[in-house]
């Protein structure tokens, strides 16, 4: 069957978005009636739905133990620690539902959704990482966030990392601080978009670096400050003036490395080892388009984070998947839609942390488990029978939800689902609203509980330099977040330093931090580029390419197509 491309009006934002001819194949190909919402308010709708950052203290819902949770203690469901939940003490099939057919699905789903457990965190194979939330094989870190694979991590985002503090995006680093969308570093700080080098301070899109500050666009190179070339001695020298634990100097290096950062030309999107690809930061892709922050993949469009996926549209945070469409979650995965947290599974719609299971329609928390529809266990034809006429009763009495946006078949869960208000889920961090913005939309909102800090040192009292810091000076003591809760970052309007990282700051010469970890996660979030595309052409002069870039036209910054780029740097 031949397709065209037909344009649509979101039922959420009403704009208009196109609908690809390869679109309407992949569609065809998974057996899914084309979306109503356009590719971001669908990306929006799925991180509405995900809490990484918000934690709360709670009980175990089964063993009583006090817990960190990523759910508020009043939420309505039951939330059990992480032994109690993959333990063998419960049956999620116990409070399975038939399926009524004089109600709308999302309405059944939703009241299976306020009974069955849900695990406080998301921490499979981690140690000493109480703190931590969405990460996976973790060792003694504090405060970590969809994180793979790290050890003695604080306050991030690294993968397959070491001893990082306040990174984003980082991949095998070690002892680096401020890194963002960045790999194969060590001993760097407030480094972005650099990879195989080591000592170097405040550098942008730095290759196979050594001992650099204040640079940017340099390839190879060794012993430079704000791009001018010194020697060994000569660095060595300027380096024990301008970088010696004080916060006002490392400002001052800041400022100056801002402006060489502005006056260079950058590529116009960080793309490797690849072809046919359009977005941002793919790696060793083909066929990826409207794609940020991916690798190994093929055939893709409208995903965020993945690894090693293949014909999958709209999807976030998973490794290994493969014909997946509009999922959140995790990883080793084979024909999951409209589903989240799904692991080791296949054939599964709109199902919610399920693992090690097959066919299965409308479920939440099942294990090594197939043919169930709402956690009610069917025969393999009785559940080959039943789901047709489920998907045509999805169609026949849709859901409507509060703002009169229709949900049939082939649409995400509906926001007004979600276990979480809007701001405590990750699509405040991309898609950013007030109070009175979330609930013109239709989502929930959770006010921010009352504090009633006691500061011990406020921020106008933080010594400018850690050489002026004693432990019993700074441990255990409340400081104040210098945002002082005013902003819309989720701040915590104040803070406390932990030994490990305090022996951190002093080992790297670092000053205390003066922002919150909230704030200083969101002011990390906005050196990024948004995960949107222009249509730009070169900047260089004479050039005539043309691409699609991550860059807005009205920014300042100088973009160049890639052929350019390369006859610039270093």
């Amino acid at each position: 069957m031949e397709y065209q491309s037909e344009n649509k009006i979101c039922q959420n934002c009403k704009k208009d978005f196109t609908i690809e001819m390869d679109d309407f194949s992949f569609y065809e190909k998974i057996k899914v009636p084309p979306p109503t919402f356009c590719p971001e308010c669908r990306m929006q709708r799925r991180f509405s739905v995900r809490n990484e950052r918000n934690l709360y203290r709670r009980e175990c819902g089964l063993c009583g133990n006090k817990i960190i949770s990523m759910y508020s203690p009043d939420k309505q469901f039951p939330v059990f620690c992480t032994s109690c939940w993959w333990g063998d003490k419960w049956d999620p099939t116990v409070d399975g539902q038939q399926y009524d057919f004089t109600k709308p699905f999302f309405k059944q789903f939703r009241e299976l959704l306020n009974k069955i457990p849900r695990p406080s965190l998301i921490v499979p194979d981690t140690k000493n990482c109480d703190f931590c939330n969405h990460m996976a094989g973790g060792k003694d870190s504090y405060l970590c966030f969809g994180s793979i694979n790290i050890e003695n991590c604080f306050y991030g985002s690294p993968y397959e990392s070491k001893y990082c503090v306040d990174t984003y995006v980082s991949r095998e680093c070690e002892y680096c601080y401020e890194s963002i969308d960045s790999e194969k570093l060590s001993r760097c700080k407030y480094c972005h978009n650099c990879s195989n080098s080591f000592d170097l301070t405040y550098c942008f899109d730095c290759k196979n670096c050594n001992d650099c500050i204040g640079c940017a666009g340099l390839r190879n190179k060794s012993y430079f400050i704000f791009n001018k070339q010194y020697t060994k001695e000569g660095y060595l020298k300027e380096k024990s003036k301008i970088l010696d634990g004080s916060y006002k100097k490392l400002n001052a290096i800041k400022e100056e490395f801002e402006n060489i950062k502005i006056k260079l030309p950058r590529k116009f999107s960080t793309i490797l080892y690849s072809d046919n690809v359009k977005g941002d930061h793919i790696v060793q892709s083909k066929n990826a388009t409207y794609c940020f922050d991916v690798k190994k993949s093929k055939d893709i469009k409208y995903c965020k984070q993945v690894i090693e996926a293949i014909d999958v549209h709209d999807a976030n945070y998973c490794e290994f998947m493969e014909l997946c469409y509009d999922y959140i979650g995790y990883w080793k995965i084979n024909r999951v839609l409209f589903s989240n947290i799904i692991g080791d599974s296949n054939n599964i719609k709109y199902s919610d942390f399920c693992s090690a299971s097959s066919n299965l329609f409308g479920c939440i928390a099942l294990r090594s488990k197939q043919y169930c529809i709402l956690n009610r266990q069917y025969t393999k034809s009785e559940y080959e029978e039943l789901v047709p006429k489920i998907i045509k009763h999805m169609s026949d009495m849709p859901y409507i939800d509060s703002k009169g946006r229709v949900y049939k078949y082939g649409e995400f869960f509906p926001s007004e689902l979600s276990p979480f208000a809007y701001n405590e889920t990750i699509a405040q961090e991309y898609y950013p609203l007030t109070k009175e913005q979330a609930l013109e939309q239709g989502y929930k909102w959770k006010d921010k509980e009352e504090r009633n800090y006691t500061i011990d040192i406020h921020t106008d009292d933080i010594p400018d330099s850690i050489n002026d810091t004693e432990d019993q000076d700074i441990l255990n003591k409340v400081i104040e977040c210098f945002h002082k809760g005013t902003c819309n970052q989720q701040c915590t309007e104040a803070f406390k330093i932990i030994p490990e990282e305090l022996s951190f700051y002093r080992r790297m010469n670092l000053p205390l931090p003066r922002l919150c970890p909230n704030c200083r996660h969101y002011e990390r979030l906005a050196q990024r580029n948004p995960m949107k595309l222009w249509h730009r052409s070169c900047m260089k002069e004479g050039c005539t390419n043309t691409f699609e870039t991550s860059y807005a036209p009205e920014r300042p910054e100088i973009v160049y197509c890639e052929k350019c780029y390369q006859g610039e740097v270093y």
